[in-house]
C-alpha cells in the first residue's frame, strides 16, 4: 500500500479546515434546530445545519401555530418556563423577521374561549385571580360577557374567558422566515455533512425512534394531528378554543383550524374523516366559518416525550451530544426560551436554565 494521492491528501486537508470551523453542528432543522441556530449565530458561533429532508419537513412545517399559554394554576416549572417564551416571542420573531425580511405570522392578539356551565365560570374566575398573581401585568385573564358578535363563538354560560397573552405564528411561514435569517447570516440547511463541534440532535419523532431503540421504556412517541386551512379573512382578530380544537386567524387572510390527536394511525401523512370531523366542529362552534373554501388539508406526526414538556439537555453516556426534543403542541410557543437556553449549554457550558423535569438524563 503506497502514500496517499495528492489529490486526496489535498481533500482531506480541506474537510479538515472546514470541519474545524464549526462550533456546533445541529442535526434536525425544525423549530427547535433553526430557533437554537439562529440564536447561536447570533452569539457568534459557526453553526452547520443538518436534515435530509429540508427544513420543516416534519410536524413543523403545518398550519396551525398557536402559542397559548397553559391554564393559571397549579404552577410549576413548565408553566413559568412557557410564560417567559411566549413573553420572549415578540422579539425573538421581530429580530427574525428583520434579518430574513419575511414574515414569521407572529401576532399577539390573543385569545377567546367559551365557558360550557356555571361550574366552568367559577373555575374561570378563579383563574382570572390567580393569573394576576402569576403574570403580574404582562398580560390579562379576564371573564367578559359573551357578546354574540360573528366572531365569538357560542357560550352556554354567557360569558367567555378572554386572554391577553396567547399570540400565533404561521408555522410554515415562521420557519422560512428562520432559514432566510440564518442564509443572511451564512448559514444554509444542508442535507448531508460530518459531526464537527459539539452535536446537537434535534431530529423529532424520528429521534425519539432511535432513542427508544433496545429500551424496555420508551423515550417518546410520535402522535399524528390534522388540521386545516381556511379561506376567510380574519387578521387581527384573537384566535379561539372551543370544543378542543383551535381557531387560527392568520395574518395572510387564512385561518386554520385543528387538531387531531392520534396515537394509532396507518399514515402519518394523509388526511381523512377525522379532519372532515375538525373542520365540522369548528364550522359549528363558529357559524361565520360555514361557508368558508378548505385551501388545505394537512397532516403530519409530532414528537412526544415521555411527557409534553420538552427534553432538553447533554446525551447521557455519549459525551459532546445533546438532544432538543419533544414539546408535544407547545413546540412553537417554547422555542424562544428553548433556544436561549439551548445556546448557554452548547455555547458556555450553562445548563441552569434547563428546568426540572425537562433534563433528558430524567427521561433515560
Amino acid at each position: 500500500m503506497g502514500y496517499p494521492r495528492k489529490e486526496d491528501i489535498t481533500q482531506a486537508c480541506v474537510k479538515e479546515q472546514a470541519l474545524a470551523i464549526y462550533d456546533l453542528t445541529i442535526r434536525g432543522a425544525g423549530i427547535f434546530g433553526l430557533s437554537i441556530a439562529w440564536i447561536a449565530v447570533q452569539r457568534g458561533a459557526k453553526v452547520q445545519l443538518i436534515d435530509p429532508f429540508g427544513p420543516a419537513a416534519g410536524s413543523s412545517g403545518g398550519v396551525v401555530g398557536a402559542l397559548a399559554p397553559h391554564a393559571p394554576e397549579h404552577w410549576n416549572p413548565k408553566k413559568a418556563f412557557q410564560l417567559d417564551s411566549l413573553l420572549m416571542a415578540k422579539g425573538f420573531w421581530a429580530d427574525v423577521e428583520a434579518a430574513s425580511g419575511a414574515s414569521s405570522g407572529y401576532a399577539r392578539n390573543g385569545r377567546i374561549q367559551p365557558i360550557a356551565d356555571d361550574h366552568a365560570l367559577i373555575l374561570a374566575r378563579k383563574r382570572a385571580q390567580t393569573a394576576q398573581e402569576l403574570w403580574q401585568d404582562h398580560a390579562l385573564w379576564e371573564v367578559i360577557p359573551a357578546t354574540g358578535e360573528d366572531w365569538h363563538p357560542h357560550s352556554p354560560a354567557g360569558f367567555v374567558i378572554r386572554d391577553t397573552l396567547s399570540a400565533l405564528v404561521h408555522p410554515r411561514q415562521a420557519c422560512q422566515a428562520l432559514v432566510a435569517a440564518l442564509v443572511a447570516h451564512g448559514v444554509t440547511v444542508k442535507a448531508q455533512g460530518d459531526d464537527a463541534g459539539k452535536v446537537l440532535w434535534a431530529t423529532g419523532v424520528a429521534g425519539l425512534e432511535a432513542l427508544n431503540t433496545g429500551r424496555s421504556r420508551p423515550m417518546g412517541n410520535g402522535v399524528k394531528g390534522q388540521a386545516a386551512l381556511l379561506a376567510y379573512d380574519a387578521r387581527g382578530l384573537p384566535q379561539l378554543y372551543a370544543d378542543s380544537i383551535h381557531v387560527i386567524p392568520h395574518n395572510d387572510g387564512t385561518v386554520a383550524i385543528g387538531s387531531t390527536s392520534e396515537r394509532d394511525f396507518t399514515s402519518g401523512t394523509q388526511t381523512d374523516a377525522m379532519l372532515d370531523d375538525v373542520i365540522a366542529q369548528a364550522r359549528a362552534a363558529l357559524p361565520v366559518l360555514e361557508d368558508a373554501p378548505v385551501l388545505e388539508r394537512w397532516a403530519g406526526v409530532r414528537p412526544r416525550a415521555r411527557s409534553r414538556a420538552p427534553m432538553l439537555g447533554a446525551w447521557p453516556d455519549r459525551p459532546g451530544h445533546f438532544i432538543a426534543n419533544g414539546g408535544f403542541k407547545i413546540g412553537f410557543g417554547m422555542a424562544p426560551k428553548i433556544a436561549h437556553v439551548m445556546a448557554d449549554l452548547l455555547l458556555e457550558d450553562r445548563d441552569e436554565g434547563i428546568p426540572d423535569g425537562f433534563r433528558v438524563d430524567q427521561s433515560f
